[in-house]
């Protein structure tokens, strides 16, 4: 009708003809679908190996502008630009990338650097490093949150769960059906020949040794300490289990075999050594389930 009564401009008086005009564009106006207008993009700098990796396994990676030091996996998170080392952060360095966020764990550093951010209003996350899988599972929902990718993050959480539940039962199938004793495994962190720690309670090792079906051979002491020879020998090992970068940093597999003590062990005599990727062991990130099987299997197989 609007373009039958320009053609036709005798029909309507020009005041007529402007009021309908105005009209039309009114009604065509109504008539449109409201426009949602994206949100700003996000510049999300990840502290964090495991919530690096979830990020990624979200698919937002598109919001990421800078990482940690850990954070290793998946391979294409090394092309990012590093802020250093999770604990011990530096505000100029990650102010420098112009962050709209900060997404890290309790576990991120120091507290004094985390203010300073703060105070030029970047907005700090902290989710919980809880060395469980329910911290996995509370991770993955918080940076589905941060990140508006809730429903997604449901999604992962959903296969997460079930492969869970399948890890689990393989476990304690295996774990029921094997007449020997658990097998009792000691945790080395080597950040080099001269630095050798054990791992006891309350360490994400120790978690994932107990979920595997394992028993921590060291005892009577939470975190990281030393371990003297006399207390090799009385710990006993049937396997001794390091990350590979931890290998490598003592010297390789020889290195590890002539710890003081080693050798008067089950572990020792036998050459049982076992290294698995540090993130892929430690981080409790979206692989945890998959790492817990593969240590599980490496331990029923000695």
């Amino acid at each position: 009708m609007i373009s039958n009564a320009l053609q036709c401009p005798g029909l309507l008086s020009r005041r007529q003809a402007l009021g309908y005009l105005a009209g039309c564009a009114v009604a065509a106006i109504s008539a449109c679908p409201s426009i949602v207008r994206a949100s700003p993009r996000k510049r999300v700098v990840s502290i964090g190996g495991a919530l690096t990796e979830i990020l990624f396994t979200l698919e937002a990676d598109n919001d990421l502008v800078g990482v940690d030091s850990t954070s290793i996996y998946p391979p294409r998170a090394l092309g990012y630009p590093n802020v250093g080392y999770a604990r011990q952060l530096s505000a100029e360095g990650v102010l420098s990338l112009r962050p709209s966020h900060i997404l890290a764990t309790e576990e991120a550093g120091p507290p004094a650097v985390l203010k300073q951010i703060a105070a030029a209003g970047t907005r700090i996350t902290l989710l919980p490093a809880k060395h469980q899988y329910v911290g996995l599972r509370q991770r993955v929902l918080g940076v589905g949150r941060l990140l508006e990718r809730t429903e997604t993050a449901q999604l992962v959480l959903e296969q997460l769960d079930s492969t869970w539940d399948q890890v689990k039962r393989v476990v304690a199938t295996q774990t029921r059906a094997s007449a020997v004793r658990s097998v009792r495994v000691l945790f080395v962190l080597a950040h080099s020949p001269a630095q050798v720690l054990v791992a006891g309670a309350s360490t994400a090792a120790q978690s994932m040794l107990r979920y595997a079906g394992a028993t921590n051979a060291a005892r009577g002491f939470k975190g990281y300490k030393p371990i003297t020879p006399e207390g090799m020998i009385a710990a006993q090992p049937d396997c001794v289990l390091v990350t590979e970068q931890g290998l490598r940093a003592a010297g390789g597999l020889e290195a590890i075999l002539k710890l003081p003590g080693l050798d008067q062990t089950p572990a020792g005599r036998a050459q049982a050594v076992i290294a698995m990727d540090a993130l892929r062991l430690l981080g409790f990130g979206p692989r945890m389930p998959e790492a817990v099987l593969a240590l599980h299997q490496a331990f029923h197989a000695l």
